[in-house]
């Protein structure tokens, strides 16, 4: 099978570090050209399925923008320009809550969307999380960490208590991991 190719692209909107959008003509692998493709360009990001010594998950219950009420979240952020995804994932577990992790598993690197771009998902599994500083937090939204069980996270993921997609990915790939 042959990839599409970008024949052309320009900027149509641009906001700050956090979104930009764009306007390709690409061509499709039988020769048709189709000159107005939208592609959304915003940064790559990590989320990291971190677990404790005690066996513990570490989640938050938060609001987030586009979902009505709260949600069961796990640790995420955006990667700084030229940043290391696993680099990122380790500062954003410190930052969010405070701990460390000695064990490390890529879960994967996954585009947001095929069609239309949007960065791509790097997903962590962190193990033998402890603390070693206080939270360092600059999001937006209100956090209240949540230290959840193996089973408290598989019935959470089984309803549906993650309600943002890549989240609920990384948790699934995780409990596959840790259970598979």
């Amino acid at each position: 099978m042959q990839s599409w190719r970008t024949l052309h692209r320009k900027t149509i909107l641009e906001r700050g570090k956090f979104l930009r959008v764009e306007e390709h003509a690409v061509a499709l692998p039988d020769g048709t050209v189709i000159p107005d493709w939208p592609w959304l360009v915003t940064p790559d990001y990590v989320n990291v399925v971190a677990v404790t010594r005690e066996g513990m998950f570490l989640c938050f219950r938060q609001t987030k923008y586009a979902v009505d009420g709260a949600t069961l979240a796990v640790v995420g952020g955006y990667l700084e320009p030229g940043e290391d995804p696993l680099a990122a994932a380790q500062r954003e577990l410190l930052e969010e809550t405070g701990h460390q992790a000695s064990q490390w598993t890529g879960l994967g690197v996954y585009a947001v969307d095929g069609n239309r771009g949007a960065g791509r998902a790097h997903l962590f599994l962190a193990q033998d999380a402890h603390p070693v500083a206080p939270i360092q937090a600059d999001d937006l939204e209100e956090q209240e960490l949540l230290f959840l069980s193996l089973p408290e996270m598989q019935t959470a993921v089984l309803q549906g208590k993650f309600q943002v997609l890549p989240w609920t990915a990384a948790v699934a790939l995780a409990l596959l991991h840790l259970t598979g």
